[in-house]
């Protein structure tokens, strides 16, 4: 799947509020940073995941479903961090529940051709097997040689 760089860069600088389906409350899991990398980044993050509903995670109640998302949200994106099979579920209820969708973006791994096909039939914009942290680290100069950002990988002498 190609994505042209000004479209990839324009879908996140539009995007104020994700939602992101399957995040964990484990700091390693890459759904986890993702959603932190993306709500210090200025985005408004609320996951979703049915095992940690209630719970707070950067500043946002955890839902179950993204039905149980208020409407008074405006989320404008729906990142996906669930496998491939998963997904035509979660693009229709995407579709039913977030009235303000424009996005759905599928993390990397994560495809599915009808469900991708039915999104766009509605208007939406859908991204496969990318990942939002990655797209805007490398679209907005933060990428590096190794391919991230820890702040702890430096060419400045480091006293022991």
């Amino acid at each position: 799947m190609d994505y042209d760089d000004n479209h990839l860069r324009h879908v996140l600088k539009t995007t104020k509020v994700v939602a992101c389906v399957g995040m964990s409350m484990n700091p390693v899991r890459p759904s986890y940073y993702v959603a932190r990398y993306l709500s210090l980044k200025g985005f408004s993050v609320i996951g979703v995941n049915p095992g940690h509903a209630g719970k707070t995670a950067f500043g946002q109640t955890v839902v179950a479903s993204l039905k149980d998302i208020p409407l008074e949200a405006n989320v404008d994106m729906v990142d996906i961090f669930r496998r491939s099979e998963a997904v035509p579920e979660i693009v229709q209820d995407a579709l039913d529940y977030i009235p303000g969708l424009r996005t759905i973006w599928m993390q990397i791994g994560v495809a599915h051709a009808d469900a991708a096909k039915h999104a766009e039939a509605k208007g939406k914009t859908v991204i496969q097997n990318r990942c939002p942290k990655i797209e805007y680290q490398r679209l907005f100069g933060e990428l590096r040689m190794g391919g991230f950002n820890t702040g702890i990988v430096s060419s400045r002498l480091q006293s022991r």
